[in-house]
């Protein structure tokens, strides 16, 4: 496993005049490329703020660089031995990690090229657009930027998102198909795969749909294989996931110009059993392990996992909702798309074993408890609400 150190970034000590001059110009500049969320104006009064304090903190310093446990998931198609010893190496790295890398994973890289593309175009629109609560034809605040809670650069987040429940892609199916004279005229918003089609329109399957279903498919055999290790019921996920009740967020991280003193994604767990994340090569990620906070090493070749607050529960605290974030990098944009497998909003999650050491929630009431966390606090507080 390779191990070395990351250097902080550049930017850590700002001269006060110089700070308060770059927020004026960065504003400008923002403005006039029209397609950045407007940062500098949502949060002048937190950057002008800590510009006017002497000393200023890092939020992020140099930190070691580790690779994830790498799971082939070819293994599971050989001989029973290679199966067992391939399923328990997932199960091992969800206890001592709560994240895992996988390969030959069955999502071609032509469809990861391909959904990076689309992010891509979504992200590239004017924030005029992207900000309307229509946008894509999706809900509303399915469009999302910075942390509208933050009172300090601690819990800013320098990044914009498409979060997209999967019974929303009809809509935007819908919205590309009433935009069907781009098929004769250019290219629409969102590409499509050639392989299926819908409605006589001559308008295939979406890319974004596409990944959806491979990812879904993925995430529930997943789920199936680290159940074994628990003696759950094969069954479990089939019967308390559907694809309509999970959702995919598509993520852009603007280059920053302050990385040291703010994050792209402040730190959290994820509310759903487990994570899919196709990521890009700027690297960001960084996770909580034995008390202290490490770099992911990213693995071209690999979709890393991560285990979530549901999926801890279920486990009866085997299995780890890992605490993680993204840092900001002051020169090169990054791209991610995470996959979330979720329950449906009524399904009772239980502990698998005796004594439980949590009490019996439903999906529903767990977002409804985050959202009144959020609310008083700024923050999720997560699965401690439920311990018995």
């Amino acid at each position: 496993m390779s191990l070395h150190c990351q250097k902080s970034a550049k930017g850590d000590k700002v001269n006060t005049h110089k700070f308060k001059a770059d927020i004026h110009q960065d504003r400008e500049d923002s403005e006039a490329m029209a397609i950045e969320p407007p940062f500098f104006e949502k949060y002048k009064a937190i950057l002008q703020s800590s510009a006017n304090e002497k000393e200023k903190p890092s939020t992020v310093e140099g930190f070691e660089e580790l690779e994830l446990p790498l799971i082939d998931l070819s293994h599971l198609n050989l001989g029973p031995l290679e199966r067992q010893e391939c399923i328990e190496k997932m199960g091992q790295a969800a206890i001592e990690w709560g994240f895992f890398q996988i390969v030959n994973h069955a999502v071609p890289d032509e469809l990861l090229n391909r959904l990076k593309q689309e992010q891509i175009k979504v992200f590239q629109q004017p924030f005029d657009k992207k900000s309307e609560n229509n946008f894509l034809n999706l809900s509303v605040q399915s469009y999302r930027w910075g942390n509208p809670l933050a009172t300090s650069l601690r819990n800013l987040s320098w990044s914009e998102a498409l979060h997209i429940s999967l019974k929303d892609i009809s809509k935007m199916d819908e919205y590309n198909k009433l935009r069907s004279d781009a098929i004769r005229h250019g290219p629409l918003l969102l590409s499509s795969s050639p392989d299926q089609c819908h409605c006589g329109l001559s308008y295939p399957m979406s890319t974004i749909e596409e990944y959806a279903e491979k990812a879904n498919f993925l995430a529930q055999r997943l789920a199936e294989y680290l159940a074994q290790n628990l003696g759950i019921k094969a069954n479990y996920f089939q019967e308390n996931c559907s694809p309509s009740s999970s959702s995919l967020r598509m993520n852009r991280y603007p280059p920053c110009p302050y990385p040291s003193m703010m994050f792209g994604i402040i730190p959290h767990t994820d509310t759903d059993f487990l994570t899919i994340v196709s990521q890009d090569q700027v690297g960001g990620l960084q996770l909580k392990r034995n008390g202290r906070w490490v770099s992911v090493k990213p693995n071209p070749k690999a979709l890393v996992v991560n285990i979530g607050d549901f999926y801890q529960a279920l486990s009866n605290g085997v299995y780890k909702s890992i605490t993680h974030r993204v840092i900001a990098n002051q020169e090169t944009e990054r791209y991610s798309a995470a996959y979330f497998y979720c329950p449906t909003y009524e399904t009772v999650i239980e502990s698998c074993s005796k004594p439980s050491l949590y009490k019996k929630f439903s999906f529903k009431e767990y977002r409804e408890q985050i959202q009144k966390d959020v609310k008083a606090t700024g923050d999720k507080v997560g699965l401690s609400r439920f311990l018995l």
